[in-house]
């Protein structure tokens, strides 16, 4: 029976795993350079790696995603370990240049390979994971698929891979890293079904996941009213900053949230209409939420996929 108090066990598997990572990253052109890359400290002890606007591409290693850590008096955290195994090397030795405490938990906010697929780069921390109740049976329907992609894209070794939650949160769940408590809250289905912010109250930052794009077009993955729902509590936190999974790396709060709550209020008004005049849902993808076009990046790529998710939500209320 597991005992969630535990560390997942440093398997053979995942020691050849980590050492392949090493060995991919110090082949690859330029790591030593990456190995100092970015870090915005947007508050005392938190800090943010912003990530590229962009799809997944060979060039950028999936590094597409806000990842980061945050340093308490005992240990350290890790929220979203990155897109890739170079990506979550990289991001261990972002944290290994600031701090020796031991990275005590690693926390995967959800089901996307963008945020997750960094999670093998520490498995030798032997770290608590944390993820979503649902987390589990997203990565069951979706890893092997994920892992694919990136090994297409990157080949094996630089490829990397989600790890298992060995903690997993229904509600609410709070970890101490030594004088500093963060506080997880899991989510109703949203931008996924398995979504988690976190907020640490010491210095007023939430991080708000992909629940939060900023500039970057939202991607629909769970159910639009649960992600205007979940918006909308959140905006009830007192906040000074939020991090985005997207976007600059801290945002006022709660402002940051209205082109996001603009930009969905929309495609769920528009979709319902086109919806009631009987419109098809592949002509709704190409119709809707157009005004929106040049207030985002990335709108031709994902909107007409929103239209299709958002469609087949609501044309069941």
């Amino acid at each position: 029976m597991f005992c969630p108090c535990c560390p997942p066990r440093l398997t053979r598997r995942r020691l050849l795993a980590s050492a392949a990572l090493v060995a991919a990253a110090g082949a690859a052109p330029g790591f030593a350079a990456a190995l100092a890359f970015a870090m915005a400290e947007v508050a005392p002890g938190i800090f943010v790696r912003r990530g590229e606007d962009a799809d997944a591409t060979a060039a950028n290693a999936d590094a597409i995603a806000n990842i980061g850590f945050v340093i308490g008096n005992d240990a350290v955290a890790v929220i979203d370990p990155g897109g890739s195994g170079i990506d979550g090397l990289r991001l261990r030795a972002a944290i290994r240049a600031r701090t020796e405490r031991p990275i005590r938990y690693v926390i995967e906010t959800h089901i996307h390979l963008d945020h997750i697929f960094g999670a093998s780069a520490f498995a030798e921390d032997r770290p608590v994971v944390l993820g979503h109740t649902r987390l589990p049976a997203a990565l069951a329907a979706r890893q092997a698929f994920y892992r694919q992609r990136l090994t297409d894209l990157l080949g094996p070794e630089a490829a990397g891979d989600a790890l298992a939650p060995t903690l997993v949160v229904a509600d609410r769940q709070v970890i101490d890293l030594g004088g500093r408590v963060l506080e997880i809250t899991a989510h109703e289905p949203a931008h996924t079904d398995c979504d988690l912010t976190l907020f640490d109250a010491a210095t007023g930052t939430l991080w708000a996941g992909d629940l939060l794009f900023v500039g970057r077009i939202p991607v629909l993955d769970g159910s639009l009213t649960g992600w205007q729902a979940a918006l909308a509590a959140l905006k009830t936190r007192a906040a000074a900053r939020a991090v985005p999974g997207h976007g600059p790396v801290s945002v006022a709060w709660p402002a940051a949230a209205a082109d996001e709550e603009r930009y969905l209020a929309t495609l769920a008004r528009e979709v319902r209409a086109l919806i009631i005049k009987g419109v098809d849902i592949d002509a709704a993808s190409r119709m809707a939420v157009r005004s929106e076009r040049d207030k985002w990046r990335l709108f031709d790529e994902y909107n007409g996929r929103n239209v299709i998710e958002a469609y087949k939500e609501l044309e069941w209320e």
